[in-house]
């Protein structure tokens, strides 16, 4: 297993962390949102957009949960070996899949938890219950941290965004994603906020040598800390969300 050395991430070793991050520290916002979720042993979780598994290990390790690792873009082999280096080859199931082609059976988990992905196929009104709702049992949990704004731009992106705003870019505020996700006929949203460790999951990955940290270093130190912020959401499922009468662990 990685040696253990960072107070914040007690999981992980500093050059570990660095190494394998994708995006802002991923393991302090799974550790913040996970604040508000009653996860325990075994219950079937799946980290959706789980990049190279750091929020994966945190799950399991942490809960004792059973973890399916999803991501689009990272091999399942690889995860599959970092996985195994911590000794949870048995608590986590690599797999790639798309957010719109989750290949699970209806009200299979007891949580799905999305971390620094949401936003990349979650921004349509009948995504959520199309796609995420159906996978949770009824009385659990859909959350999410998501990358996006202290407040919606009120007119054209500020100069200084510019030179670093894309057209698909799907950073909102936490308001918006609270009504998008309100128009769930079968998921009632429990909480949208800014995620108190916002500046510090950034200033985490800022420290990487990976150039996409490298170039949000300069957007951040011109104009992020400004305009940027990271936002919690979770909502529940309600019974009405499955066809057939699952029970809870």
């Amino acid at each position: 297993m990685h040696p253990t050395s960072t107070a914040s991430n007690p999981l992980f070793d500093r050059d570990f962390l660095l190494a394998t991050m994708m995006g802002p520290n991923c393991v302090r916002f799974a550790e913040e949102l996970t604040a508000n979720i009653p996860l325990s042993p075994n219950m079937r979780v799946l980290d959706l957009g789980c990049g190279m598994g750091l929020s994966s290990i945190y799950l399991a390790r942490t809960f004792g949960v059973r973890v399916f690792a999803a991501d689009l873009w990272i091999n399942p082999s690889d995860n599959f070996a970092r996985f195994r280096d911590f000794g949870l080859e048995d608590a986590i199931i690599p797999l790639r899949a798309e957010g719109h082609a989750l290949p699970f059976a209806e009200g299979y988990f007891d949580a799905v938890i999305c971390i620094d992905a949401y936003h990349s196929f979650g921004c349509a009104p009948e995504y959520l219950d199309a796609h995420i709702v159906p996978l949770v049992k009824p009385g659990g949990f859909i959350a999410a941290a998501i990358p996006g704004l202290r407040q919606e731009f009120t007119g054209d992106i500020p100069d200084e965004l510019r030179p670093y705003w894309q057209e698909d870019i799907n950073f909102h505020s936490a308001g918006w994603w609270a009504e998008l996700w309100k128009q769930s006929a079968r998921a009632a949203v429990r909480d949208a906020f800014s995620l108190r460790s916002h500046k510090a999951a950034w200033e985490d990955w800022l420290q990487c040598d990976n150039p996409y940290a490298q170039r949000d270093a300069g957007m951040m130190e011109k104009a992020g800390w400004r305009y940027f912020d990271s936002i919690g959401i979770i909502a529940t499922v309600s019974p009405a969300a499955c066809s057939e009468p699952y029970l809870l662990l």
